[in-house]
């Protein structure tokens, strides 16, 4: 078995490796990075594999049973090219499964995070290869920054108009692919990975505010508003408007789906809202 996991210096890609080395040996693993200089510290074959760079892909991808696209970074088109370049590629390489990490309910959400997740699924069936969809749900730590700001200045502030996330850490998404990466029975399966419970921004100010031992208000306001605090927060310009974008599906209710696919596949309930915002909360304070 050889299990080849893209992106695997990146922050979901490393916890992606350190869950598969607890479940299978090191030499069924490979690490197909852009650097693999960057992966001495993975204890496992590091190959060069660039999405932009189709001709490293058929070395980086050889011989693999399986094969972790994890999604890339950039624009929409920039992205799309990068996936087919990487689905071409492991179809040429005789690559027998890909997983690939997309979202939730990609194949009719409308966030715009989707029209990069829904095409690639769309390519990975037309390959003929046997495919599982992990259809990721919001990161807890996409909110990092919601934390820091309540603590900061007693509020958290948001236009989601009361709309509930089903959230889960980076960490029990690895795990879950990790799980279907070491384990047979998933091909052609599609997995809605989240949280069980949901939440609003008024309930991340409740648990913010538990954690501190400090009230902390919510504050509904406009996209505008909203914008103009994450640009003077520091987000960088070009990713604001993919913020604003996820604010407003939350508002329409796109990434509340709570299924319990992710506890099944990882074998426990997933870490919570309270629990997660405690461990910031407490490392922030020390």
């Amino acid at each position: 078995m050889t299990i080849v996991v893209t992106g695997a210096t990146g922050q979901l890609g490393r916890a992606v490796v350190k869950h598969l080395l607890a479940r299978v040996p090191a030499d069924q693993v490979v690490a197909s990075v852009r650097d693999p200089k960057k992966a001495a510290d993975l204890g496992v074959e590091a190959r060069e594999g660039d999405f932009l760079r189709p001709e490293t892909l058929a070395t980086a991808f050889a011989g693999a049973d399986k094969l972790l696209i994890i999604s890339s970074q950039g624009d929409t088109e920039s992205r799309l090219l990068q996936h087919t370049n990487a689905v071409d590629a492991a179809k040429a390489a005789g690559v027998g499964h890909i997983v690939y990490t997309s979202i939730t309910k990609a194949d009719t959400n409308k966030i715009s995070l989707a029209d990069t997740h829904r095409p690639t699924e769309e390519a990975i069936k037309a390959s003929g290869i046997p495919y599982t969809f992990l259809r990721n749900n919001w990161y807890f730590e996409n909110d990092f920054g919601t934390v820091l700001g309540a603590l900061a200045t007693g509020k958290v502030a948001t236009p989601t108009q009361g709309g509930k996330v089903a959230s889960a850490t980076r960490d029990d998404f690895a795990n879950a692919a990790a799980a279907v990466l070491a384990t047979e029975g998933h091909e052609n399966m599609v997995y809605e990975l989240g949280g069980t419970a949901a939440h609003s921004y008024a309930d991340w100010a409740e648990a913010i505010g538990a954690a501190a031992g400090r009230e902390i208000a919510y504050e509904e306001i406009t996209p505008d508003e909203s914008a103009a605090a994450l640009a003077a927060a520091g987000v960088p310009a070009d990713f604001v408007p993919v913020l604003i974008d996820a604010q407003l599906a939350i508002a329409r209710g796109e990434l509340d789906h709570r299924a319990q696919d992710l506890a099944k596949l990882i074998g426990r309930e997933p870490v919570g809202l309270r629990e997660w915002v405690a461990g910031v909360v407490k490392a922030q304070q020390a």
